[in-house]
């Protein structure tokens, strides 16, 4: 659903621009911050042969009888993580989660070229023309992707819950599988909106739904902002906020699951890498619960609840919530990584939890598209099966925190610019149109302000304008090759 009820004035249409008009630009938002979506020779060549040899690393468990399927977006071929999910026999019953990784450690020599490629590119960058493997193609959509019908070794994930959807034992083993079928997450949602989904799928609702009690039991939170998305159709770009299914959430609570596990056993045993968040200042929830009051929301417990069980009591389709929503934003900065073990203190308390999960974290479930994952999952493979961390992996570890910095830092970058750039490209057809739009926050002498149609976030000048506020606006003008649009504000 959109953050806001908002349109474009009926009499003006904005036509988009033509994907191929804008190639262009997209080129040289990748040559701006140094993206490559080619692989040089040498990383080609290794690939091959390491396709051809298969993996260096022999699986222990032959899974192939498990019936795993995969849920992704449309048309995505690089495929992370496949589940099977089912019922615990026995007293008490419960659930047990397997959740399939891909093993790119098993295609990837340490020190080798893919190696040294995956550390300059960190992520996979996503632009609305094309993406920019961390992986050539051949491994990421081929040998290491858990595709339908495929054999593959991959790193299973199998942990035990109680009825109540509580661990009750985890392990990791390096396995062979084969994915049963693929789905979409917009496939699961309407058979169990329609109430023809079979197992596993009305397990994932079942699952999903006590993991996101959970969530809330611990105090974590998630903000509840649809994205703001490109879009191509018919090949023309457009703009849309989008908000997540409940199947896209109740399958991140599985990969939250295999996280939260990873973390656990990394924390007991003293080596690990943890994705980290620092809890919010007094200040910053003061400056909330002001927010709030100014706008007219009620907190929770006549003000006495904590900030994680306001933000759920927001509705994002009103716009004094919405407004409430972005501001909460700022509750979540300064996310990183924190290495341990060797000569790095365990971390513990505060230094260990990532803020709005409440609970120590780390990334485990995405090797095909972020590089410290590979590492991660090889740590925790050696905690479980009593063995040492692999070198390679463990003389990583330090490095490894600059390095995600730098790669996060790099594709909020590209993301930040595509939306630029399309917003001044749909809009060049715009100029003197007037939209409504909502005052998303305020700060010295501007203010963010969020229009539905087209689905663009703008800064506006103005000291005199408050969160919340609904404001009438005028396309003043648009540059596709300083990716800037201008709005004047017109009435309040």
């Amino acid at each position: 659903m959109p953050a806001v009820s908002l349109r474009l004035d009926p009499t003006v249409t904005a036509p988009g621009r033509r994907a191929g008009h804008l190639a262009d630009e997209f080129d040289a938002i990748r040559s701006e911050l140094g993206i490559e979506d080619g692989f040089p020779e040498d990383v080609l060549a290794e690939t091959d042969a390491g396709i051809k040899a298969g993996p260096s690393i022999p699986a222990t468990v032959d899974l192939r009888e498990v019936p795993f399927l995969s849920i992704d977006p449309p048309g995505s071929m690089d495929l992370d993580q496949a589940l099977a999910l089912s019922r615990r026999s026995g007293p008490g019953g419960g659930f047990v989660v397997r959740y399939a990784i891909a093993d790119v450690a098993s295609f990837v020599r340490p020190g080798g070229a893919i190696d040294i490629e995956a550390r300059r590119r960190v992520v996979t960058v996503y632009l609305p023309d094309r993406r920019a493997p961390l992986h050539p193609p051949a491994l990421s959509e081929g040998a290491a992707s858990l595709l339908p019908g495929q054999e593959r070794q991959a790193l299973v994930w199998t942990i035990e819950l109680d009825a109540a959807g509580a661990p009750t034992s985890v392990r990791l083993e390096r396995a062979t599988v084969r994915s049963r079928a693929r789905f979409t997450y917009e496939q699961v949602q309407r058979q169990l909106d329609a109430g023809s989904a079979e197992e596993p799928i009305t397990l994932l609702q079942e699952i999903g739904l006590l993991r996101e009690a959970a969530e809330v039991a611990r105090g974590g939170v998630s903000l509840p902002l649809p994205d703001q998305q490109v879009v191509e159709i018919d090949g023309r770009y457009r703009l849309q906020f989008r908000a997540p299914l409940r199947t896209e959430g109740w399958n991140a609570q599985l990969s939250l699951l295999a996280g939260l596990a990873a973390a656990r056993l990394m924390l007991d045993h003293g080596v690990g890498l943890l994705r980290t968040l620092p809890p919010p200042n007094d200040a910053t929830v003061a400056a909330l619960r002001h927010a709030a009051r100014a706008l007219g929301v009620p907190w929770p417990g006549d003000g006495a609840a904590p900030y994680p069980e306001f933000i759920r009591s927001l509705d994002p389709t009103v716009p004094a919530h919405a407004a409430l929503v972005s501001r909460a934003a700022r509750l979540f900065r300064g996310a990183g990584y924190l290495a341990f073990g060797d000569r790095a203190p365990v971390p513990d308390g505060d230094a260990a939890v990532h803020a709005a999960v409440a609970a120590p974290y780390a990334h485990v479930t995405a090797p095909l598209r972020r590089l410290v994952d590979r590492f991660g999952n090889e740590v925790v493979l050696a905690q479980c099966s009593g063995t040492a961390v692999p070198a390679w992996a463990m003389e990583a570890l330090p490095e490894l925190p600059a390095l995600m910095d730098r790669g996060r830092h790099r594709e909020n970058a590209a993301n930040g610019m595509s939306l630029d750039l399309v917003e001044a490209a749909v809009l060049g057809g715009c100029v003197g149109a007037e939209v409504d739009g909502v005052v998303m926050s305020t700060g010295k002498g501007n203010a963010s302000v969020q229009v539905r149609e087209p689905a663009v976030v703008a800064s506006i000048d103005g000291d005199d304008l408050t969160a919340g506020d609904e404001v009438r606006l005028r396309v003043a003008g648009a540059d596709v090759a300083k990716r800037k649009v201008l709005f004047e504000v017109i009435a309040t």
